[in-house]
C-alpha cells in the first residue's frame, strides 16, 4: 500500500470535447489527526466549485495510510510530508505546488521545545496550518456567533487541562453544542459548509501562528481564504 491515497476534486476534463489540462497549482493538505481533519477536508474539496476557486487551482488531501495512518507528532509529519514531496509518483511540483501541514498546538504549551523552529523549518517551503488548542477549535467557528457565545472571555478554559492531562475544553463543547463525535463521527465533514462563517469568526482570535503560545489560535480559514482569492499567477 502507498503511504499517502491522494483525494481531489479536480475535473480534468472540463468536457469530452475539450484538451486534458492539468491545474496551475494544487495546495496540498497533510494532517496531524486521521480522522477529524480527513473527514473535513474531503467535504471542502468537494465544495470546490462552490467556493469559487480559480479553475487552475486543485485542492488535494494526502492521507496517510497503512502503518504511516497514525503518524501525529509534528516533527514526525513533517518529515514525513518532505519525503511524499520528493517522490516522483506524488506529482508534487515545487514550482508551483504547495504542502499545508495541519497541526495542533497544544503540546506546545507546556510539553514539547521547538516550536519556532519547527515552524521556520515548514516555512522554507511549505504552509503550516496550526491550531491552539485543536482542531476542534476550528470547527467551533464554523457555527454563527461562536466567538462571541463560547470563546470571548472563556479562552483559558480552552487551555487548561483536564484530569486526563488533555486540553479537551473544545472537543467536548463542540459535541455538547453539536450531538457530534468529531473524532469519529464523518458526518463533521458537513461543517465545511459554514466556511465562509469560520473565515469571518476566525478574525476575532489569534491567527499570527509564531504567537499561539497561551493564546486561543487558528489560522486554517486565513489559509483556505487565501486559497480563494488565488488567481492561479
Amino acid at each position: 500500500m502507498k503511504p499517502i491515497m491522494s483525494y481531489s476534486g479536480w475535473n480534468k476534463r472540463t468536457s469530452d470535447m475539450k484538451e486534458q489540462i492539468e491545474p496551475f497549482r494544487k495546495y496540498i493538505f497533510i494532517c496531524e489527526g486521521a480522522n477529524t481533519e480527513v473527514y473535513y477536508f474531503k467535504k471542502l474539496i468537494d465544495m470546490r466549485k462552490e467556493l469559487a476557486i480559480h479553475s487552475l487551482i486543485d485542492i488535494c488531501l494526502w492521507e496517510k495510510t497503512g502503518k504511516d495512518r497514525d503518524i501525529s507528532y509534528a516533527k514526525n509529519l513533517v518529515k514525513f510530508a518532505k519525503n511524499q514531496k520528493e517522490k516522483p509518483e506524488n506529482n508534487f511540483d515545487i514550482e508551483h505546488d504547495k504542502m499545508i501541514i495541519v497541526f495542533d498546538g497544544d503540546i506546545f504549551e507546556e510539553k514539547v521545545k521547538g516550536y519556532d523552529e519547527l515552524i521556520s523549518t515548514i516555512e522554507e517551503d511549505d504552509i503550516a496550518a496550526v491550531t491552539n488548542p485543536g482542531f476542534e477549535l476550528f470547527l467551533l467557528l464554523h457555527i454563527e456567533n461562536s466567538y462571541e457565545k463560547f470563546i470571548q472571555n472563556n479562552e483559558n478554559k480552552f487551555l487548561t487541562k483536564d484530569d486526563k492531562d488533555r486540553y479537551s475544553y473544545a472537543f467536548k463543547l463542540l459535541s455538547e453544542i453539536t450531538g457530534i463525535n468529531a473524532k469519529k463521527n464523518k458526518e463533521i465533514g458537513t461543517f465545511a459548509k459554514n466556511i465562509k462563517i469560520a473565515i469571518k469568526q476566525e478574525k476575532k482570535i489569534n491567527q499570527d501562528i509564531h504567537n499561539i503560545k497561551g493564546n486561543v489560535s487558528s489560522n486554517i480559514g486565513k489559509i483556505i481564504e487565501d486559497i480563494i482569492q488565488d488567481k492561479a499567477k
